[in-house]
């Protein structure tokens, strides 16, 4: 990837790090249980990293009404189409925060997965490679750490 592309996706995070940064001296940060802050903040640096790797991100957050849950992210890695699971952690407890990913939300990651894959015509359903990767995310003060994990699991 480029130096320059890689530099406007840095600005980018850059910039939305500074609204939320004014936004907490203003009083005026999000109103959700700090928990959910956390993760939303985990998704938007994990969606600014894997851009910054070469992942051209499609959805975030997607949902299906006749679905319980969502996927975080969902992207392009080359020809990959990745389904992608945050999770978000303020430090590292004795697990690492992968673990999470248990054997509950794989199913429901593949349900989802399934879900999103009946809206491409039928050929390309059965042509697409598809994967499940994991990234952990860890907001220390002294900055964010990352953790990728390609194929993390696969169809049930």
């Amino acid at each position: 990837m480029n130096r320059l592309r890689v530099s406007w996706i840095n600005s980018q995070i850059g910039v939305l790090r500074w609204m939320d940064a004014l936004a907490a001296q203003l009083g005026r940060g999000p109103r959700v249980a700090g928990h959910l802050s956390t993760g939303l903040k985990g998704e938007r640096e994990a969606l600014f990293q894997l851009r910054r790797m070469g992942y051209t991100v499609v959805a975030r957050r997607w949902k299906n009404a006749k679905l319980r849950g969502d996927v975080d992210l969902i992207g392009w890695d080359g020809e990959w189409l990745c389904f992608i699971e945050v999770k978000t952690r303020t430090g590292r407890d004795i697990a690492p925060a992968e673990v999470a990913v248990d054997r509950d939300k794989q199913e429901m990651l593949q349900k989802m997965a399934r879900s999103y894959l009946r809206a491409f015509p039928e050929r390309l359903r059965r042509e697409v490679p598809v994967r499940f990767d994991v990234v952990s995310v860890y907001l220390h003060p002294s900055g964010t750490e990352f953790e990728v994990y390609k194929e993390a699991f696969g169809w049930a």
